[in-house]
């Protein structure tokens, strides 16, 4: 459901909030979409200079909706294509994107901030990339950035074993530019987006351009969205979501592939 993002455009900051707070705003097939619209359309606005990125409630984000990958994993969807285009439009952003997370950031809710140029973290929060703990593999070009950010050592550990990085280690591994306490946190990030939209726009975008190569990251995707596609529609990916729905840990110990796999 569209309604369940949020957007406000004043003094230049286009305000984007995930508000599907009592789903922990889990992101959805709509939700992916209406985010992709709005950034691919603010790059022909002049009057749009920075892009603020927030989530409503205790939360950031626990990532892409569970059921969603539940149903492609057990045959019965498709699956998203509209996740691909929001995460290629964060890769080709020229606008200066800066978030704003509290609670938990989970898969593509930490990687996403890889693609944003200011990241205030509020001190509860959370990040975490559980892609192998699912039976999957790191997306949005994470598998690429992440250990150029954080290096090798540190970024294998979120990926394969699912590792949870408070807000302050965030913060020394650079994966933040500052952690406030929770009440002061959507201040903070405004007043970041207010310096940058007082900067002259053409700089900050001939600056970004030259800091980061957008169709490098795109072909990066593309390449981890192939893994991705084929692991989704595996016996192990089945395990890991049944046993989501079943509220059970998975058992990837066994021979999964003629197993009998109940319905989700």
């Amino acid at each position: 459901m569209t309604e369940h993002v949020r957007i406000e455009n004043n003094n230049g900051i286009l305000t984007l909030t995930l508000a599907r707070p009592d789903k922990k705003n889990a992101l959805t097939d709509a939700m992916y979409g209406k985010l992709a619209d709005t950034i691919e359309s603010a790059e022909f606005d002049p009057s749009t200079r920075v892009i603020l990125i927030r989530g409503e409630g205790d939360m950031f984000t626990a990532g892409n909706d569970v059921g969603e990958f539940a149903a492609v994993a057990a045959g019965k969807s498709e699956g998203s294509r509209n996740v691909v285009r929001f995460i290629q439009s964060l890769a080709r952003c020229t606008r200066p994107l800066v978030a704003a997370v509290q609670g938990r950031a989970v898969g593509v809710g930490t990687t996403m901030l890889l693609h944003c140029d200011l990241v205030v973290l509020a001190d509860n929060a959370q990040l975490s990339t559980p892609f192998v703990s699912l039976a999957l593999v790191p997306e949005a070009a994470s598998s690429l950035l992440m250990p150029a950010r954080i290096g090798y050592a540190r970024a294998y550990e979120m990926f394969a074993l699912g590792e949870t990085v408070p807000a302050r280690s965030a913060l020394e591994w650079g994966l933040a530019n500052r952690v406030v306490p929770l009440d002061k946190l959507d201040a903070e990030a405004l007043a970041l987006a207010q310096r940058l939209a007082r900067q002259p726009a053409g700089a900050l975008a001939a600056t970004k351009k030259l800091m980061r190569n957008g169709e490098a990251l795109v072909a990066q995707m593309q390449a981890e969205g192939e893994q991705f596609a084929q692991r989704l529609r595996t016996a192990e990916a089945r395990e890991a979501f049944t046993a989501f729905a079943e509220r059970r840990p998975p058992d990837f110990t066994k021979p999964l592939t003629d197993r009998a796999l109940p319905a989700i």
